[in-house]
């Protein structure tokens, strides 16, 4: 019996999700706690990835490319073009807004990346390829293996790529805490605002399609308004308008789409719909429409008369010849030569005796009717060598964008020039502090008149920036200096300027009073200054704890720094220093849960950080907000001791629905101010659970132990120096 006749169970589980939709999801922070994967604990995957020989593996997968399959067609005899839509769709998922999405984790292996329409049989692309994956094991992850299979695709056909860079590990599950719309259904878009702008966060037009719709906006040949889809998509990937011309031309150099069947069977159900019998595989068509052709996109044709080499051809045929929109045989808008424009023709994909016109999509057109990118394509055409070499840089930017810095960077084929947008950090010509500088400087900043709410909440603001999605941001390099984090609301720039002067002044002493070659980076005063305000508040408190710090960060400049690319770095809100934007429409609780997501968080850690950050007193602009103590700047518990005392009845106050007021229930009288990011510890079931541990009178130690391991990790998250 199929499994599509079996009825789902009677008792299907339902999960306090379904029960209560407005629950405070804080399950995806729990992923961060463990490595949900099969692999030994003591796997070092880079170790593992640099022992490989990347010649072989590249053989081995271009054997695969060239070696077409009975159980699955390969165009023009090649998977080339397939293979560059698999890598590119795997890549092209990420968003500068909050680093996610991406080729890290290989997550196109996952749903819902797996089921998108827009991915539809590229589940064959990685059936493919499992005999490489196969082979190499744990050496060479899907992650890099797709991304690599897109570059030797290219490679075999003609073109000479920037580089390939390994390293990126797999996941084994997928990324929950990703919002990839508010849609209910695939290919329907309820993300644009009245201003025709795409919702804030996202990063497709589409849901389900990784950028646009290829036919037109809402399905409608209109080039224009695809240009301002493109536009606006691709710059939400920190593309720019000639990266994103560059990319298309390239990629639609290479390859045909598919739309040879208009018929209800062209499409089975999506792998996640699919029965189980089809052992993870989606989209299997009827035998009719199979043996019509295969059908993807519904549109249906190639870009050029050459679609497996690398050649003017699509820029070619795009400016010198007019195109006219009309349905394809899938039964979707295509543009097709207007009559007597003598476009030459193309092989058929599956029969080379037989010949075909070439087509355009909107978005193909969009890039001829537009202005700007008209002229970027009229630069290409006449300037054949920098159109190569615009797409080489794209491509390597869109396939390495989420892997961060250099240093993460493996294998022989990493190119030695660094790009501004991999955050470029210069390397010490110095020698670092040690122990005894470590001290002396601990001693002078805290002898200094700097507060310890403004020493932990410059180091917090330094390194607080770190995602772990990309691997952008964080404390080395101190760009909270530059600009545009030093105008930043919530770095409170005035303040700001007090704290970088006063450790500037610190630096040039210091490293003035030096012959020995030691000297020490503005990042690294930054960090140390919170630690050693940290072991300050907890002497005070009667603990003796010792903050780990690692010194070598280093200093950036402004020429290292792309200021419009950090600005998607900006927090619309900060939980941890309770931190709100005026007119804020997102619950404050629900921004902090993901910005400990970004810091690679566990529920306990983002517990003990806002209660210790709260006990410090490290609050925006230093507000009572939070500050459940009566001794602000010591390391003590009395966050969690006031939030969950019965003594104290919340009422919401008239001043804003993100704060409330708390008041003694015996006297009526005023006695603390908290936010949403701080009452979801007392309402919420297991941050509730985590709290009431800290708040016991024989745990405020642990609390303090926990608080101190947690900053430890958050500052150094972005040292991969270290690793």
């Amino acid at each position: 019996m199929s499994s599509d006749n079996v009825s789902p169970s009677p008792n299907t589980r339902r999960s306090n999700r379904d029960w209560w939709p407005n629950r405070l999801d804080v399950d995806f922070l729990k992923q961060n706690a463990r490595d949900p994967g099969p692999l030994d604990e003591d796997f070092d995957y880079a170790e593992a990835f640099q022992e490989l020989d990347l010649d072989e593996v590249k053989a081995d997968i271009e054997e695969v490319i060239t070696t077409p399959k009975e159980w699955w067609p390969a165009d023009y005899d090649h998977y080339g073009p397939f293979m560059i839509r698999m890598a590119w769709h795997s890549a092209g998922t990420y968003r500068a807004y909050d680093g996610r999405g991406g080729a890290a984790g290989g997550r196109q292996r996952f749903a819902p990346i797996s089921s998108w329409p827009d991915n539809a049989n590229l589940d064959k692309a990685r059936r493919l390829l499992w005999p490489v994956k196969q082979k190499y094991g744990r050496s060479l992850s899907w992650a890099d293996l797709i991304i690599l299979a897109g570059n030797v695709a290219v490679e075999s056909m003609g073109f000479r790529t920037f580089g390939f860079a390994g390293g990126r590990e797999d996941d084994f599950e997928p990324d929950e805490a990703v919002d990839w719309g508010p849609e209910k259904e695939f290919e329907m878009q309820q993300r644009f605002d009245k201003a025709g702008e795409i919702q804030e966060g996202l990063g497709a037009s589409v849901m389900g399609l990784i950028y646009v719709n290829p036919e037109g906006p809402d399905g409608q040949p209109d080039p224009m308004a695809s240009a301002e889809n493109i536009r606006q998509t691709f710059s939400r990937m920190a593309m720019d308008d000639t990266q994103t011309a560059a990319l298309i031309a390239g990629g639609h150099t290479f390859g045909k789409v598919h739309g040879a069947n208009s018929t209800e069977e062209a499409h089975g159900p999506e792998p996640e719909a699919a029965p189980i019998e089809n052992m993870g595989l989606g989209w299997q068509s009827g035998e009719e429409a199979a043996e019509e052709g295969v059908t993807t996109s519904g549109i249906e044709g190639p870009w050029t008369s050459s679609p497996t080499d690398w050649d003017m051809g699509y820029v070619d045929n795009l400016l010198e010849y007019e195109w006219e929109p009309e349905k394809g045989p899938g039964g979707a808008w295509q543009w097709t030569p207007k009559e007597g424009e003598d476009v030459e023709s193309a092989p058929d994909a599956q029969n080379p005796d037989r010949e075909v016109t070439p087509m355009m999509l909107t978005t193909d057109i969009a890039l001829k009717r537009d202005p700007e990118y008209r002229e970027i394509m009229e630069t290409f055409q006449e300037n054949p060598m920098e159109f190569g070499m615009a797409f080489a840089k794209a491509w390597y930017k869109l396939t390495h964008r989420d892997m961060g810095p250099p240093e993460r960077f493996l294998g022989p084929e990493v190119p030695e020039e660094t790009m501004i947008w991999q955050d470029p950090i210069p390397d010490a010509d110095y020698d670092p502090i040690g122990e005894e500088e470590i001290a002396e400087l601990k001693t002078e900043i805290l002898d200094s008149e700097l507060s310890t709410q403004q020493l932990v909440k410059t180091a917090w603001a330094s390194a607080s920036t770190y995602r772990d999605s990309d691997k952008r941001g964080g404390a080395n390099g101190a760009r909270i200096r530059l600009e545009p984090q030093r105008s930043w609301q919530v770095n409170e720039p005035t303040e700001l300027e007090t704290v970088l002067e006063t450790y500037e002044g610190i630096q040039a002493e210091f490293n003035d009073s030096r012959s020995d070659g030691t000297r020490v980076s503005i990042a690294d005063l930054i960090v140390l200054g919170g630690n050693a305000a940290i072991e300050q508040a907890a002497a005070d408190a009667g603990y003796d704890v010792e903050v780990p710090f690692e010194p070598g960060r280093t200093d950036a400049a402004a020429e290292q720094t792309d200021t419009e690319s950090f600005e998607a770095l900006k927090p619309e809100a900060d939980g941890f220093r309770n931190y709100i934007k005026d007119g804020l429409d997102r619950r404050a609780e629900e921004i902090l849960v993901d910005e400990a997501d970004l810091l690679d968080l566990t529920p306990e850690e983002m517990t003990v950080l806002v209660g210790g950050m709260r006990a410090l007193g490290a609050t925006y602009q230093n507000s009572d907000l939070g500050v459940l103590t009566d001794r602000p700047g010591t390391l003590t518990n009395d966050f969690f001791v006031n939030l969950l005392s019965m003594d104290t009845e919340w009422q919401q106050s008239p001043e804003s629905d993100q704060v409330y007021d708390g008041y003694d229930r015996r006297t009526g009288e005023h006695k603390w101010r908290g936010t949403r990011a701080d009452l979801i510890f007392g309402s919420h079931d297991e941050l509730r659970a985590i709290a009431e541990a800290y708040a016991a009178d024989d745990d405020e130690k642990m609390f303090v132990e926990d608080f101190v391991d947690a900053w430890s990790k958050v500052m150094k998250l972005d040292r991969f120096d270290l690793e």
